[in-house]
């Protein structure tokens, strides 16, 4: 007969063989990844039946399979094993665990998904996600899985689902109070860059976007990703954090190997040539290697024509490259780089005249005559230029800097003469005597130049008073231009 001990020594060793057969299996199975996924697939599916109960082991292999079906666009059949690997979360694994494995999964199909059926397939991922975890009150997956699934439909720009589930997350973003959450603050950073996307997408009132602007500024205690603060500064034209915020951005991209790194670079050009900086967002060590890379070299050409001020090669770059505009957040934003392009060339072609016509720069920059209206309205408003625009004969006449100066030059010269006159007046000896008369004499007069006189005539002539036209520029003749002589 077989004691207890004997049997208990037996279930022991059955339960040691049972892991080492199901660890075997996973890492045989891993080896055949690559080669073979088909059979590697069958391996990893093969493990929760080796299971007495649902351990780690089983949950990993799911894990495997479900991964390798996706990228085979095996799509029913990962959702389906996606359903079996949920039922492991309440009770195999551990919370921490669970949380991190699912959400690292969602990441996964959510950067492999390439087709309208890939989409559809992560939506199903999605719902099945927030229906298991919202059970199991894990909020913060809850939120996470939300925001995935917000993105997702940004992407397939299903606006009206996208808007009742920004409203929905705001909502669980809240107080009671209706104030945002500060321990939820990176979240709702988030949540506001999503809806300022969806604004830009719809060309929605600029107004509204400034007004999210100003809420996310009031989000507190959050440590958001740098694309998303990006997002947020470039909503508020805050150029210079929004360049450096992408910068940070591509580089955690970049280093995680994500293709999202080719999007956010299209950025950071972006933000630097709205930022007037100087520097070549491809000077960095980082972001040298994708100078010439096909899927960047339009916005590296943009920004080379934008530094070099060559309008004409600015405006030939986007003409053959319409496709630039499809990404809403560059096709918003283009507008400002253009106009500052087409500011700086005005600036530069009317330097060295004292008048010209609207006409004349509409023809040399090939740009609207309202634009160029508004382009010097804003210059002279902005005081870069010192001028008037004549609008009915489309004029623009400029005031001297030269002849301003001057004017300048000589009302302090003549402040400065008659300060000095009034202290001789007042102090100088030569017009007091010690009989307390004065020796000045309108006249003319004999003071000579002894100790006791001044030796000064004072005549009214000698003041140049000759009357006569002031000296000035005549009216003269233009056509388009006039020059500075």
């Amino acid at each position: 007969m077989i004691s207890c001990k004997t049997r208990a020594m037996r279930n022991d060793d059955d339960e040691q063989n049972g892991d080492v057969d199901i660890e075997n299996k996973y890492y045989n199975a891993k080896q055949l990844k690559a080669d073979d996924p088909e059979a590697a697939i069958d391996e990893f599916l093969g493990m929760p039946a080796l299971e007495e109960e649902k351990s780690d082991w089983g949950f990993k292999g799911l894990k495997q399979a479900i991964k390798l079906e996706f990228k085979l666009a095996r799509y029913d059949k990962a959702v389906e094993h996606y359903k079996e690997l949920l039922t492991y979360v309440k009770s195999a694994v551990t919370r921490n665990y669970s949380e991190k494995s699912i959400n690292n999964m969602l990441d996964f199909i959510e950067k492999a998904a390439e087709d309208v059926d890939a989409y559809r397939c992560m939506e199903k991922f999605y719902a099945l996600t927030l229906d298991i975890f919202q059970s199991t009150n894990n909020e913060r997956l809850w939120l996470k899985t939300n925001i995935k699934l917000a993105r997702l439909w940004l992407d397939r720009k299903d606006y009206r689902q996208l808007t009742d589930k920004l409203r929905e997350l705001h909502k669980a973003c809240q107080l009671e109070d209706g104030t945002d959450d500060p321990s939820k603050g990176t979240y709702s950073l988030e949540v506001y860059s999503l809806e300022i996307l969806m604004y830009a997408e719809t060309r929605n009132n600029k107004r509204l976007k400034v007004a999210l602007y100003q809420r996310a500024l009031k989000v507190k205690s959050a440590v958001p990703h740098p694309k998303i603060m990006g997002i947020i500064r470039e909503c508020g034209e805050n150029w210079k954090g929004a360049q450096s915020d992408f910068f940070e951005s591509f580089k955690n991209y970049d280093e995680a190997g994500s293709l999202q790194r080719i999007q956010v670079l299209k950025y950071l050009v972006l933000a630097t040539m709205l930022s007037g900086s100087d520097i070549n967002p491809f000077d960095s060590q980082e972001t040298k290697p994708y100078q010439n890379d096909p899927r960047i070299s339009t916005m590296t050409d943009l920004v080379n024509a934008y530094q070099l001020e060559d309008i004409h090669g600015y405006e030939k770059i986007l003409q053959n490259n319409k496709d630039l505009l499809e990404d809403p957040f560059i096709a918003e934003n283009i507008d400002e780089v253009t106009r500052n392009v087409r500011t700086k060339a005005v600036v530069k072609l009317v330097a060295p005249y004292t008048r010209f016509t609207l006409a004349f720069i509409s023809k040399q920059l090939k740009i609207s005559l309202s634009e160029v209206q508004e382009i010097v309205g804003f210059l002279i408003v902005d005081k870069r230029l010192r001028g008037k625009i004549n609008q009915q004969s489309g004029t623009v006449e400029i005031e001297s800097s030269t002849d301003m100066d001057r004017v300048q030059a000589m009302k302090e010269w003549s402040s400065a003469i008659g300060s000095l006159w009034q202290t001789v007046l007042n102090e100088g000896e030569g017009f007091r005597s010690d009989e307390g008369g004065s020796q000045f004499t309108p006249g003319g007069g004999s003071g000579g130049s002894g100790a006791g006189g001044v030796g000064m005539v004072w005549s009214q002539g000698s003041m140049g008073g000759k009357s006569g036209r002031a000296k000035g520029k005549g009216a003269g003749r233009m056509s388009g231009m006039v020059g500075k002589g």
